[in-house]
């Protein structure tokens, strides 16, 4: 599919598309409020909403071919539920994902609709605008460049009406939000398409290239160190990790300064392991080829760092995404070796396949010497303990600072990047001490929680900075139900929540 955005400005039955679209909520009477609609297009309208059990319905979608009139083929009506509760912008989203996807359904490659009522959402215009350009995008994406022959394009022109879009005053601020949310959308699809490639497609290498590129076509500061400066610079974990592996590890730095003065310095970190097949610790092989999404958290990283160096957020960033496979070989890290990282502290590792929290580790110290940071996010695909806590709908949040968790949390209520808190305390701390090293790569078992202990384990690595930790073990990949994502696919989870965090800092 391919889907384009425009704004016109107008009564919505003098415009032209195949298809007419109307947000309905469960309040409206449809029969009174689009009498002119029914006299133009569909004289039984009514009496069709009523045979179809048609009320306004949240994410239900309806398309009735038109009857009369000129300029429409179709209308498309789409429930948003009841409006005597507040609604979330979430039920919005979905609403518009069903919409694309059922205009590809139906073959309509225009159409023309009306923005419900901003307030209903707690928004204005613009932000809805935004949202409607980002989940449409969202909705609109597949992975299919490996499949050969014959493909069913399917191109829609979106064209978002309101009978104000032309006044002067309006257009440009309106204009820019569908900008804004191109260029997030599009962000998300490019880090689901990292995620959907298998790691024969995508080494480190590849990773790094592109990052490379995005630095250089956005003004970014970029560093990229290969594997031999990674054991120069003595991070044990990094370079422990892709041991087993024949191709190199990478570590990409991405800096985006602003021009603000006495701007706070944010620190974003990613992990990157290519694929993760468990190393010698290894993994079943029932769903073993997932495994390729475990750099979901460096691929949102980059992408963010891309759309960040063109939106200017009044803070520093520094993005970093330590980049390996993790394979089994002759060469590979074996359990009971130590490890030492890149701030001096050791490790012994009991699980090769508890490899994420050994390269974030060095990025994590990396950071915390080299910048003067007012605080750090990190994502990983860390743990499936969290995956089985949350569920594919919230990434889990770990942190012991009260401000930075507000803001994050603010950031993913708004952007559907939705996190939800576990704990981290005193008491799972010790589960990540060894005996014959600083620390252990595993929690005891005693202690269970495992994504918690992973949590304490990256805890040793961040000093006094004030960081959250979010594992999105169980939102990267294969979320079920929500329309705007696919089946076995990348989610590009994180991009929203980091750019929504940074554009809006306190």
């Amino acid at each position: 599919m391919s889907i384009k955005f425009n704004l016109v400005s107008g009564d919505l039955l003098s415009l032209s598309a195949d298809a007419g679209l109307f947000f309905v909520t469960e309040q409206e009477d449809i029969g009174q409020d689009f009498g002119d609609l029914a006299q133009a297009y569909l004289p039984k309208l009514a009496q069709l909403l009523l045979d179809q059990k048609f009320k306004g319905q949240r994410h239900k979608v309806l398309v009735l071919p038109c009857a009369t009139g000129t300029n429409l083929k179709y209308l498309i009506f789409a429930g948003l539920g009841k409006a005597d509760r507040k609604l979330t912008i979430e039920e919005y989203r979905r609403s518009v994902a069903k919409v694309v996807r059922t205009a590809a359904h139906y073959n309509i490659n225009s159409l023309v609709g009306n923005l419900p009522d901003a307030d209903l959402f707690g928004c204005d215009t613009a932000e809805l605008i935004k949202q409607t350009v980002i989940i449409g995008l969202m909705a609109d994406y597949s992975f299919d460049q490996f499949i050969t022959g014959e493909k069913l394009v399917h191109e829609l022109a979106y064209a978002i009406a309101g009978a104000n879009f032309d006044k002067p005053e309006l257009v440009q601020k309106y204009q820019a939000a569908l900008d804004v949310g191109a260029k997030i959308g599009n962000a998300v699809n490019q880090t689901r398409n990292w995620v959907n490639l298998p790691s024969n497609k995508l080494a480190p290498h590849d990773l790094a290239n592109f990052a490379a590129e995005i630095a250089k076509a956005k003004n970014l500061g970029c560093t990229i160190f290969g594997e031999p400066e990674v054991k120069q610079m003595g991070m044990g974990g990094l370079a422990g990790v892709s041991a087993g592996a024949a191709a190199d590890c990478k570590f990409v730095i991405l800096e985006y300064k602003t021009t603000a003065p006495n701007a706070p310095t944010v620190a974003f970190v990613g992990k990157g392991i290519m694929f993760d097949s468990g190393g010698l610790s290894i993994k079943p092989a029932l769903n073993m080829e997932q495994m390729k999404d475990d750099m979901s958290g460096a691929a949102a990283v980059i992408s963010a760092m891309g759309v960040l160096a063109d939106l200017k957020p009044k803070i520093n960033i520094i993005g970093l995404a330590p980049l390996a496979e993790n394979l089994p070989s002759g060469t590979a890290t074996k359990p009971g070796d130590i490890v030492t990282f890149y701030n001096g502290k050791t490790a012994e590792v009991k699980n090769t396949d508890a490899e994420g929290r050994l390269v974030l580790a060095d990025a994590l110290s990396y950071a915390v010497k080299h910048y003067k940071l007012d605080a750090i996010i990190d994502l990983a695909t860390l743990t499936g303990a969290c995956a089985y806590s949350l569920g594919p709908f919230f990434s889990g949040l770990f942190s012991e600072h009260e401000e930075l968790t507000a803001q994050v949390f603010k950031a993913a209520n708004k952007s559907g990047d939705f996190v939800w808190r576990l704990p981290l305390t005193d008491d799972y701390k010790v589960a990540v001490k060894a005996k014959v090293a600083d620390l252990c790569n595993i929690g005891a078992k005693q202690y269970q929680a495992g994504a918690t202990t992973a949590a304490c384990f990256l805890q040793h690595f961040v000093g006094d900075v004030p960081w959250v930790h979010l594992d999105i073990a169980g939102t990267a990949f294969g979320v079920p139900d929500l329309p705007y994502y696919r089946s076995e696919s990348g989610t590009g989870v994180g991009v929203r929540l980091l750019i929504e965090l940074a554009m809006n800092w306190q």
